[in-house]
């Protein structure tokens, strides 16, 4: 990007001793981090309004230094909304009789959610137009959204900080009034007993925001009378209900990493016990379904690494009469099922790709869905209908816009009901190219970068290459389609997405292999990817760029520390950086639940472990790349001081001149902003920057 005259801000030094195991670290911006009632004040004290000053100053710099982007940027941000069909809508499914429809609206930034009655030629009837509730808000997300077993209210969600911590309330479906029963500080979900007047819900710790305690909640009584069903003490878990696809049970479901429990009651009885299906046991992860006398239960028991199929007796469901309907398989993750009246529905991955598999219940037929794309992504709906034929895909890659597919299961044709519009004119699927490469890591493991680039881009030293990845928790990042990212391709980038260890890609051994002690083996496959990309000629370092968000901001702040010199530019979204801090600090949002993932710095072993690799304790001086950093003020998941003061701590010791910017939203939190085109407004800033990087504003 050009040079500047601007001055970028240097954030005050407050040296605070932090101790733990005999080891000593001096944190000079400890200062920098703000409680919540500290950032909700009206009347600021000194710390918040000299942490209001230092994140304005460090957005007012970025405003400098961007400023000749601007034009660019509102042209980007147009180029991508034009891309989208504004008054788009989704495919009606169909649940209790009515057909359920989310559109939107041209000009408009939020969904307007709707039913019609038994047939799609019915009139609409408008459950809930977002565009209205959302008026005043800086932020506004509506979720939850659960209609009772007769069709006659539902319960929603809204939450106008972002902080996923969600009000519940309920609207009368029949007469459009909204009871004036607020629910606050809940998860958001809910679920209805079948005597169409109570419903169970997630209350959320206040500090930690943990999920923790389950209430049952009856229409006409004051949320205070709400009675506590459940509390799940145990730190390092979190809890939520759900219901049966039948409909005939209500379920609590305690979880954490590497265990989980289940209780179940019937849904015609909700003042009634639960009972457990099986007490929780170390490194025993199971989830259930219901169908017919049975639970079925996708669980690694046995040794099932994988994942495996059993079932089990309603009357007596412990793990002793567990029985295998599908036997664990080495080389196929079992990732979830559905059930159906006729069929079981089976989602598996076999050697990074998915696979949808019907199976009759008669056992008559076991078929896979075909699939011919080298690389794609495919999944089922929720499905909500028991008693029927059809099941809902969708299927999408990088070069194939998203589908959303109809299945008769019977007679094995399909429908497909809407593939995503790419408006412009521009688009055609075959101007593109994708292809999956293995690269040997340094360990001798096998890793999937899937690539994606405009046929006419010459693949070359000169060629910017964008690689992105994430890397934790076991989540697989999937080769999806995306209308935004034509904006890169079109202008030469190729994209690069590298299904490092920590995600689920190739089994359940590839997540187990990234995490605790094995972290760095997601580092270290990201760079070696990075060298790989270099080495065979798709890039040079000149012309590579990283990025990645959250647990994948830790990705980007580990591999800048470890390679800074294989990256052109680096961007890091709502990075999760100061590792060791905050996982020695119980009472921030989610810390608890995070020690079968990162460790717990509390013993020794993990915390001179987690030191040794976490972003801001391992700053050095030496130069960095070009670097964006994006955090949200309100974010609950990666707390906006990280970011800052990693920012501050990079100021101090970086030997470079390259750029350096830290972007914080005021009025967002980790997801970012909610309205449609103010979510496009980021990811074009985003493009900017490397764009500009590249010298390629104009192109």
């Amino acid at each position: 990007m050009k040079s500047t005259d601007a001055q970028f801000p240097i954030a005050e030094k407050q040296p605070t001793k932090l101790e733990k195991h005999g080891d000593v670290r001096i944190d000079n911006y400890f200062w920098m981090r703000l409680t919540d009632a500290q950032k909700n004040a009206i009347v600021k004290d000194e710390q918040t309004q000299k942490v209001v000053d230092y994140l304005e100053a460090e957005n007012a710099y970025f405003d400098k230094v961007t400023a000749y982007t601007k034009e660019f940027q509102e042209d980007l941000f147009l180029e991508m909304k034009n891309r989208i069909k504004e008054d788009d809508s989704s495919v009606p499914y169909k649940d209790n009789g009515y057909y359920y429809i989310t559109r939107y609206e041209i000009g408009k930034q939020y969904p307007i959610y709707s039913r019609k009655k038994d047939h799609l030629e019915a009139p609409e009837k408008i459950l809930f137009d977002v565009n209205e509730h959302a008026e005043g808000f800086e932020y506004f997300q509506l979720g939850g959204l659960n209609v009772s077993p007769n069709n006659k209210l539902a319960v929603f969600a809204t939450d106008t900080v972002s902080r996923r911590q969600y009000f519940l309330r309920i609207k009368n479906l029949e007469t459009g009034e909204i009871y004036k029963d607020i629910i606050e500080n809940t998860s958001g979900g809910s679920v209805w007993a079948n005597d169409n007047k109570t419903f169970f819900y997630t209350k959320k710790n206040p500090e930690t925001l943990r999920s923790e305690k389950i209430f049952r909640h009856v229409l006409g009584t004051s949320a205070a009378e709400d009675v506590e069903i459940y509390h799940e003490k145990d730190l390092t878990f979190s809890t939520y209900v759900t219901k049966t696809k039948s409909d005939e049970y209500i379920i609590i479901g305690s979880q954490s990493t590497h265990s989980s429990e289940s209780q179940f009651l019937d849904a015609n009885n909700p003042t009634g016990k639960f009972k457990v299906i099986q007490k929780r046991e170390k490194e025993l992860e199971y989830d259930i379904s219901q169908y017919k006398e049975h639970f079925y239960i996708l669980t690694n028991k046995d040794g099932a690494t994988n994942f495996k199929l059993m079932k089990t007796p309603i009357s007596n469901p412990s793990k002793e009469n567990w029985v295998d309907v599908i036997s664990h398989r080495e080389e196929t993750l079992l990732e979830d099922f559905s059930i159906f009246k006729e069929y079981l529905v089976l989602e598996e991955r076999t050697n990074g790709l998915n696979k949808i598999r019907i199976k009759r219940w008669d056992e008559k037929e076991d078929y896979y869905l075909p699939f011919n794309e080298e690389t794609y992504s495919a999944g089922v709906f929720g499905n909500p209908e028991f008693d029927t034929d059809i099941i809902r895909y969708s299927y999408n890659s990088f070069t194939t816009p998203s589908s959303v597919i109809d299945f008769n299961m019977k007679d094995q044709s399909k429908d497909i009901k809407k593939e995503q519009a790419v408006l412009g004119g521009k688009f055609k699927k075959e101007n593109y190219t994708s292809k999956r490469v293995w690269v040997t890591a340094r360990d001798g493991k096998k890793v999937a970068i899937s690539l994606v680039y405009h046929k006419d881009t010459q693949l070359n030293k000169d060629t910017p290459l964008l690689q992105y990845a994430y890397g934790s928790y076991g989540h697989t990042v999937s080769d999806s389609f995306s209308t935004t990212r034509l904006s890169l391709l079109d202008r030469g980038f190729v994209f690069a997405l590298a299904h490092i260890r920590g995600s689920q890609y190739l089994g359940r051994e590839w997540y187990e292999d990234g995490k605790m002690f094995h972290k760095k083996n997601t580092f270290t496959d990201f760079v070696d990817c990075s060298k790989y990309l270099i080495d065979n000629a798709y890039t040079s370092a000149k012309h590579l760029y990283a990025m990645g968000g959250s647990a994948g901001g830790l990705l980007m702040g580990a591999v800048v520390n470890m390679n800074p010199e294989l990256y052109n530019g680096v961007i890091a979204a709502v990075p999760f950086v100061d590792v060791v801090s905050t996982m020695l600090d119980d009472s921030i949002p989610l810390t608890t639940g995070e020690y079968d993932e990162w460790g717990n710095p509390n013993n020794k072993d993990s915390y001179e472990y987690i030191k040794s690799y976490s972003p801001y304790d391992q700053v050095g001086a030496h130069e960095y790349p070009n670097m964006l950093i994006i955090t949200g003020y309100h974010d609950s998941q990666v707390q906006y001081w990280e970011p800052a003061k990693w920012v501050a701590k990079l100021r101090e010791l970086k030997t470079d001149t390259n750029l350096l910017m830290l972007h914080t939203n005021m009025d967002s939190g980790h997801g970012g902003a909610s309205g449609r085109f103010e979510a496009l407004k980021e990811t074009a800033e985003e493009f900017t920057f490397l764009l500009a990087l590249e010298n390629k504003l104009h192109l």
